[in-house]
Parts: C-alpha cells; structure tokens; sequence
C-alpha cells in the first residue's frame, strides 16, 4: 500500500505485489519534465548570447536562464527550505525541486563560465540515473561485479593512452582531483617506506615538491599527513607558469643537506589558473636521478591524452608513477568522475591494503579462500595481517576497496565509460578540440581589443582565458581588481558568469570554455563586458 506518497510492505499473509517501479515511474515522468525545461532554457537561451544579454526569464529578481541570484539571506527567505515531520509526498516533493532549479545556476547555459567544469552531456544524465537505479557499493567485487570490471577496464585504456603501459597497468576511480592527489601521495611514501605504515615516521622529515602553481590539494595533503605546510616546498615557475625543473633539483639537494626526506614530486599539467602544463620529461630526469615519486596531476589538463593536436603537451607522462585527471572537468562528465592511474596497481596495493575479514574475502574475484578464512578476520583485528598480504604475487585485486583510502566508492567510472561508448574516441577528441578551439578565439578577440589585455599566452595552453578590462598601468592594482570584481557581479544579470584571479597588476578575469561554448558566445561576452565595463567610473 502507499502512504503519502511512499511505498511500505504489506505484512499481511496474503501480501500485494511491490509497487516500487510504478512509483518511480511516476515520479521521474515528474521530475523529467521540469528537468527538460530547465535545459531547454538554456538552449533557447543560446541564440541571444551573441548580443551580450541573456533571455530574460519570469523570476521575482533580474533573471535570465542562467541564474537568478539573491544574497544568502534573501534566498534563504524565498526558497523557504525547510524538514516537515509530516510527509509532503509528491507535491511536496515537486514543489521543492522546481525551486531548486528555479534559484540554481544553470550550468548548461553557455553563459556558465566560471569554473574548471560546465555543463554535463545528455548520455551523462543516463549514466548517473543508472548508478542511482543500481546504488551498488564498490568496494567488494561481491556486491558489484560488472560495475568492478567495467571500472578496472576503463582505467587501464586510460592508462595506456598515457604510456602506462604493462600487464599492472591501470588506475581507480576517486571522488574528486584533491582525493587523487592526496592518495599518491600516501602511496609514495608507503610504498618508498613501507615501515611507515605501521610504524609512523620515526623522526624522518618527509618533503614534497610541488609547482608554486600547484593546486593547494598538496598543502592541504601536507597538513593532513603530519608533513605540515612547510614540509610541501613550493618550486618556482617561468613567465608561462610552468615548474622550473633546474630549480626544483636544487631544492631538492637543499632539502637533503638539511637532514630531511624528500620523497615525492607533484607535477601539473593544466594549472589552475593560467592552464599551464609543466615539463614533465624534465622533472622526470629529476625525479629518476633522486629516486622520488613522480606524480602528474592532470586533474584539468589530463583529458588532453585524447586529442592528437594537444597531446603533445603530455610529452613525458609515461615516465610518471601516478597520474591523476578529472573528466567531469574538461570532458563534461557528471560530477565526481575522477582517475588515479599508475604504471603498477600492485603499488597501490602495497601502499593502501589493511586486511578486514570482515569485509575482503579473497582477492581472486570474490572466491571464498579454502581455507583459513577466519584467521585472517583474527590477524586483522590483532593488526598482523599487512605482512602476508603485501607480497609481491600479488596479480590483481578485485575487491578495489583494497587499492583506496575510502571503503564506500560509487561506481563514478561508468560515467565516462558510457560517453566513451556513446561518443567513441574520436568523438571525445572532436570535442576536445572544439574547446580549444573556443579557448583560441576568444584568445584572439581579446588580444585585438584595445580596451583589453591578455595575461594568457595566445592561443592559450588550456581552456582559460586570462585577461584584463581597461587596466590600469603604473600603481593601480586596487583599482584593476576593483574594475574586475564590478564586471563580474554586474555580468551575471546579463547571463554571464566568469571568474576572476589575482595577479601583479591586480585581480584579472578568468573565463573558462567548454566543448560546447559556440564562437558566437564568447563574442557576447566581449561585448558585454565593454559594455558593463563602461558604466563603471574608472
């Protein structure tokens, strides 16, 4: 039977069939049409772009399809959010989405280009109501058996496009570029000094270098691992933002002299904010002669791999022993869907297995050992289970909770294996492609404006474009970031949203493009600014 909504089991002797699939049927035929519309704004939205304003849109504020924005005090009083004791059911459910899409940003209007991801594909809407349908765990092969396999195939072509190539090859899915980073990052050390494991650090200072353009994941991982922020040693960059390999030796013969432990390199390839891609092959001289971790974080600019015009910037990442990238990024998967690929997954396995019997059962796809299953439940609750199960026979693991810090993991890989089947390598590159192309041109338009001023090299090296609005020369970098900042908050009733950063003249707009973002877009934008950019006194 069903109660407010809400289908409950008939304990009855003689019990009705479950109406669960008709339920759901009936909420997602629902939740399907605001949806659609929610997109469909942003579609029609496209074709006024190129005039510099948005489609303005029925609202109770200045609304285009994009957004319609309140500060957090008046939001909170016209989405009246709030936890009933009783149930709403359908209406109530209803009435909530429908003001979640109505004060959202909509990430598939082409005016949303403000961070280092856009809007999703339309098969990426498929992928995650399936996982949601499925709602699987994939930490035991048990309890998801293809959504494993699809996961550790997925991860091995990734990593054979980037020369990780051998019968270990292969990677696992993580939730999110900062966790990625942060799990090479234990791995190296554990794997470099595995007494670490059980034994902690011993009066040993470990180091890690990263570029001073590095994503602060590093520091953070520094502060999490008991390295501290000084033990995360920020290597200078040259004019185009990338690592100096010359310096990152010297510091790291600094580091030794000093008594301490340097262990690990995090190179970048696509930087924050200019999109820089570092010298890989450079720093993996460096990193062989030292005998250090090399791990590339190719969280923005990884997916590059795919494009046969833009690959070349990864010159040097089959050298790596990690790599991380991110395609809910630049790939325009759902969020999270991330990747940490390695040279030799048994790597991962000695630096992150810890035994629970309770919950891995055998590492042979699910097989119950013969025997001694119990003992191994008795040696994991003693904490003298690691020896026996870090030995170098190791030939795959399939319960893939083994390889990762985390124990619950969603199966995030199908995401990008779905657009992979759906769109085929070469469509991936064509959209790859497309986003450089956008990233170009608007490049180009900004460099021939004299009311702006690039900071970014032309055609820029990722998908961000840098650059000024009517700046300032001499002393004048409160007044430029000022004029930045009043852009950008008066760009986003026009329907545009771009970010901004700071830098030595003052905080610069950053736009960032996508495969979708139409040439027509970013002339929309140019024009909106100047003409923002006018009405502010200068």
């Amino acid at each position: 039977m069903a109660t407010n909504g809400q289908s409950l089991p008939d304990r009855s002797a003689n019990a009705q069939p479950l109406r669960r699939a008709d339920e759901a049927d009936d909420l997602l035929t629902s939740v399907k049409a605001s949806i659609i519309s929610f997109i469909r704004a942003a579609d029609e939205d496209a074709s006024t772009k190129p005039t510099g304003h948005g489609l303005q849109q029925p609202g109770q504020g200045p609304r285009t399809a994009l957004l319609e924005h309140h500060p957090p005090k008046k939001l909170s009083q016209l989405l009246n959010f709030s936890l009933p004791a009783q149930a709403h059911g359908k209406e109530g459910l209803q009435s909530t989405i429908e003001s979640i899409l109505q004060y959202s940003v909509n990430t598939w209007d082409q005016g949303f280009l403000d961070k280092l991801y856009s809007s999703i594909n339309p098969v990426g809407l498929a992928s995650d109501l399936l996982l949601s349908a499925l709602n699987t765990n994939l930490h035991v092969y048990q309890v998801s058996p293809t959504l494993t396999l699809i996961e550790k195939q997925t991860a091995k072509a990734l990593a054979q496009l980037f020369g990780l190539k051998g019968a270990f090859a292969g990677g696992v899915s993580q939730p999110g570029g900062s966790a990625a980073n942060q799990m090479s990052m234990v791995v190296a050390r554990n794997v470099l000094f595995p007494e670490t494991k059980t034994k902690g650090y011993e009066g040993k200072k470990f180091v890690v270098f990263t570029s001073a353009h590095g994503h602060y994941s590093a520091e953070k991982a520094g502060q999490m691992f008991g390295f501290g922020s000084e033990g995360v040693k920020s290597v200078p960059v040259d004019e185009q933002g990338r690592m100096k390999a010359g310096e990152l030796e010297r510091m790291v013969e600094v580091s030794k002299k000093a008594g301490e432990t340097p262990f690990y390199v995090n190179a970048t390839a696509g930087t924050t904010v200019l999109g820089s891609f570092d010298p890989l092959d450079e720093i993996a001289d460096v990193c062989q002669k030292h005998n250090l971790w090399l791990h590339v974080d190719g969280s923005w600019g990884g997916p590059v791999v795919f494009s046969a015009k833009q690959r070349h910037k990864l010159n040097g990442v089959e050298r790596a022993d990690s790599v991380a990238l991110c395609p809910h990024k630049m790939m325009n998967i759902p969020l999270t869907c991330t990747f940490l690929l390695a040279k030799d997954l048994r790597q991962f396995h000695r630096g992150m297995t810890l035994p629970a019997g309770y919950l891995f059962h055998g590492g042979d796809g699910g097989k119950e050992q013969e025997e001694g299953g119990d003992e191994s439940v008795v040696a994991s609750e003693r904490g003298e289970a690691h020896a026996a199960q870090e030995q170098e026979d190791v030939k795959e693991v399939w319960d893939l909770a083994d390889l990762t810090p985390q124990c619950g993991r969603r199966g995030d890989s199908l995401k990008l294996a779905l657009s992979w089947i759906y769109y085929g390598s070469s469509g991936l590159e064509a959209q790859i492609d497309a986003a450089f192309d956008a990233a170009a041109y608007l490049a180009d338009l900004v460099a021939k404006h004299d009311k702006f001023t690039l900071v970014s090299a032309n055609p820029p090296p990722c998908l961000q474009v840098c650059f000024y609005f009517s700046k300032t020369a001499g002393d004048a970098k409160k007044k430029n970031s000022r004029m930045t900042e009043q852009v950008c908050r008066r760009l986003i009733p026009r329907g545009f949203m771009v970010d901004f950063a700071p830098g030595e003249e003052g905080r610069f707009f950053r736009v960032v493009v996508n495969s979708q973002t139409r040439k027509e877009t970013v002339e929309g934008l140019v024009k909106a600014i100047e003409e923002v950019g006018g009405e502010i006194d200068s």
